[in-house]
């Protein structure tokens, strides 16, 4: 029946193979979850010093976006931990490892002859009444703009705790706040630009209130500009091309190509002056800008900016409130193909020249200058950094957070422990496995902070049922605190889409009891696959 080469494993080894694959998974990321976590080296396969540049991170979907896997329920909480990175930002180590201890206990429930499908009902149920407890447990400060910027801010340290930022994380959660907040609600986190640059100390870091483009003003042009119309542009400017693929020109003398050139150099002053039609003081391009109409520009006192790399095109359009053109027929609609800005200069930032442009016509728009001593150093900043920024934009929009430290997860295993109670028959196995499997979290948590995770869950669980219910893992200390004293606070979009992504995905791996291997494609004798 199956081509050769091709297999399949059933039943019991099936269900084996994926709980392994998923186990293994959990177990190499678990390290790094809370703010006691463990950061991973992640280095290209065969590659020596000089190949391949390494990451060093603690970032959940990085590291299981780089891990190799041939195991098929792995990549299952692959693909749930990129949803998890995609829909909010944060929260993809917890969902990876959520799912894992989920398999754990539904392996053995399993093996005491339990079907899947009733371990799957019992869940169900399990997480319907864990989400109905977290949203209960949820409060919204925002009509007191002083509460919530404060809750904010505690968001950010929170979230930082976790990660490279740790150390600064004052610092950082202020940049965080200050440029999610300029966005004024719109959530477009393109209008905040991340540049790094080697040299100095993380703590050096800054928020700019403006746009950095990282280009160099074209030689001859002025350096300052003060309230200028900006045309942004993506159009070749080369004269010196025949633009016709395959154009074979026969001529018997040099004046014949000094013509065919002249031509061309008179084709593109007509651009020039079709784009000098829209008077602007600025033109950006995103494509080369030769010398000769470069020339043109600068002697009209237009300032040229060239070879703007797309993205960087994209995000200062929308900063500057401008439309990108390729063709330059509209002149009377200037005014609202242009953008502006109050000022245009260039500046060093670290060792490099830059251009900035302050008071752009949309105010939102900010730059985060990071600094710090080596590539790998900023590369993790910047992942940090825009994990923050992505909670704290979902917190604006959700505008609900909730108590950390663990607090939601023995809260709603607590009462998915009560659930159980008022439940017949095997289903009862399964959401009291669903309470061990959230219980395990905070365990972890602690575990990686070196403290006695057996008795600082049970002490925190024994708080909260006995009332108080502000409870967490204070991880400083190692001790059973209140977190609302200590401004431990979490947005309540990223747990719910935790709880949510990690039981769905743990139901589809449970489901399977049947594993195909498909034959790899025949090559040929050239090692070409046919």
């Amino acid at each position: 029946m199956m081509k050769p080469g091709a297999f399949e494993q059933k039943g019991q080894e099936a269900k084996l193979n994926n709980f392994f694959g998923a186990y293994t998974l959990s177990d190499m990321v678990k390290t790094t979850l809370g703010p006691k976590g463990m950061d991973k080296i992640l280095q290209p396969m065969g590659a020596g010093p000089k190949d391949g540049k390494i990451i060093v991170t603690n970032d959940g979907a990085t590291i299981l976006s780089h891990v190799l896997v041939d195991n098929a329920a792995a990549r299952v909480l692959i693909d749930c931990s990129k949803t998890q990175d995609e829909e909010v930002g944060d929260g993809t180590t917890s969902v990876c490892v959520f799912a894992g201890e989920l398999l754990r206990q539904g392996e053995q429930l399993v093996n005491q002859r339990i079907h899947p499908q009733v371990i799957i009902q019992g869940w169900r149920k399990a997480r319907e009444t864990a989400l109905k407890v977290l949203r209960t447990k949820s409060f919204d400060n925002s009509e007191d703009q002083e509460k919530f910027k404060e809750d904010l801010m505690n968001i950010a340290r929170t979230t930082i705790s976790s990660k490279l930022l740790t150390y600064e994380k004052e610092h950082f959660a202020k940049l965080a706040v200050d440029a999610v907040l300029r966005l004024k609600g719109s959530g477009n986190l393109e209008l905040i630009q991340i540049i790094k640059r080697i040299g100095a100390s993380l703590k050096e870091s800054y928020l700019d209130e403006g746009f950095i483009l990282e280009k160099q003003i074209s030689v001859g042009c002025p350096r300052v500009k003060e309230n200028p119309k900006i045309l942004v542009a993506n159009t070749p400017m080369d004269y010196d091309k025949i633009k016709i693929f395959g154009t074979r020109v026969k001529v018997d003398s040099t004046d014949k190509v000094a013509e065919i050139e002249q031509a061309e150099k008179e084709k593109m002053k007509e651009k020039v002056e079709k784009i000098l039609a829209y008077k602007p003081d600025i033109f950006i391009n995103r494509q080369l800008v030769y010398n000769y109409p470069e020339q043109l520009f600068a002697d009209q006192g237009v300032m040229v900016i060239e070879h703007a790399d797309f993205e960087g095109v994209e995000r200062l359009s929308k900063a500057l409130g401008a439309e990108i053109l390729s063709t330059f027929n509209t002149p009377n609609k200037a005014e609202e193909l242009m953008g502006g800005s109050a000022r245009v200069e260039e500046m060093m930032l670290g060792e490099e020249k830059v251009i900035k442009f302050s008071g752009c016509k949309l105010g939102e728009s900010c730059s985060i200058v990071l600094r710090g001593s080596s590539s790998h150093i900023l590369d993790e900043a910047e992942r940090s950094l825009h994990d923050a920024l992505c909670v704290l934009v979902k917190t604006i929009e959700n505008k609900r957070c909730i108590l950390g430290g663990g607090n939601a997860e023995i809260s709603m295993a607590n009462a998915v422990e009560d659930l159980s109670k008022n439940i017949e028959g095997k289903e009862a196995l399964a959401v009291q496995a669903y309470a061990r499997a959230l219980r395990q979290l905070p365990t972890i948590i602690a575990d990686n902070g070196g403290f006695d995770s057996a008795e600082l869950v049970q002490n925190l669980s024994y708080q909260i049922r006995s009332g108080k219910v502000k409870s967490g893992l204070n991880m400083n200390e190692g001790t059973v605190g209140c977190m609302e004293e200590l401004g431990i606070r979490e947005c309540l979009r990223v747990k719910e889409q935790v709880v949510i992504s990690a039981s769905e995905a743990a139901e589809m791996i449970l489901r399977v009891d049947n594993v195909v291997h498909n034959a790899p494609r025949a090559r040929d004798k050239t090692g070409y696959h046919n």
